[in-house]
């Protein structure tokens, strides 16, 4: 499929890996809805990036806010394609603790942002992508959810964000063949260690401690890399209904 020309919604685009995907979008001739909760940082990137950006403050665990996003899209620029979900919170807390057991109200917070928002804009989004012209192979659009390592090797206190980045995983294959006979497309990528704001208030020999554990390269990864990924994965239509992992062949420790 074709950037160009195509219009993206990008859930937490105002930053990370989201903003990673937006530069790589308008780079490519798309437009982009930054759908993201920081006003500050979501207004100055679409001021930055010009007239083929919009940003549109969106809660994404509330189905009016990101409905209203996909509005936008599509009454602003039309040809909605592309959503990439990369809305999320990383949170902590092990499952029974001296403090007592894990907290149902951060549980579910975690569940609420992190699937259930992958959820909602892949649901509206869908709705809007159906209704663009068929393409080549009779395409009309692609999801990308973003899931993490912690899907599959949840280290201990990620009991709520295994849960939430592993339900993305399981719903990557169903949902691929729910949007078949609609031309859409859907995939998943698992990023493992990356240079996002989620480790950027962390301590340099914090960081270069987790660096270490990459096999190779021995380094954070780039968010430019996994918006790279993304544009793969846009542009190749055989890639459906799978998740890969972006990771360097880290395996995470329980610690």
């Amino acid at each position: 499929m074709d950037i160009q020309s195509s219009t993206a919604i990008v859930s937490g685009g105002a930053s990370g890996l989201g903003e990673a995907n937006v530069r790589m979008l308008v780079a490519q001739g798309g437009r982009v809805v930054i759908a993201d909760i920081n006003v500050e940082r979501g207004e100055s990137l679409a001021s930055e990036l010009g007239e083929s950006v919009r940003f549109v403050r969106t809660d994404v665990s509330d189905e009016a806010s990101v409905r209203n996003a996909v509005t936008v899209a599509q009454e602003t620029y039309g040809n909605v394609r592309v959503a990439i979900c990369c809305a999320g919170i990383g949170t902590v807390g092990k499952m029974l603790s001296r403090r007592g057991p894990l907290d149902f109200g951060l549980y579910r917070k975690t569940l609420e942002v992190n699937l259930m928002g992958s959820f909602l804009v892949c649901r509206c989004a869908a709705e809007a992508i159906s209704e663009s012209e068929p393409g080549v192979d009779g395409e009309r659009g692609v999801l990308i959810m973003t899931a993490s390592v912690a899907a599959f090797d949840g280290q201990i206190g990620q009991v709520s964000y295994s849960a939430s980045k592993g339900g993305i995983v399981g719903m990557t294959l169903p949902m691929a063949r729910d949007l078949a006979s609609y031309g859409i497309r859907v995939m998943t990528i698992a990023p493992g260690l990356f240079d996002t704001p989620l480790l950027a208030g962390l301590p340099e020999p914090a960081r270069q401690s987790l660096a270490q554990q990459v096999p190779f390269p021995v380094r954070l990864g780039q968010p430019a890399e996994m918006a790279s990924l993304a544009q793969q994965i846009i542009e190749n239509p055989m890639l459906n209904g799978e998740v890969i992992r972006l990771d360097g062949a880290i395996r995470m420790s329980p610690r």
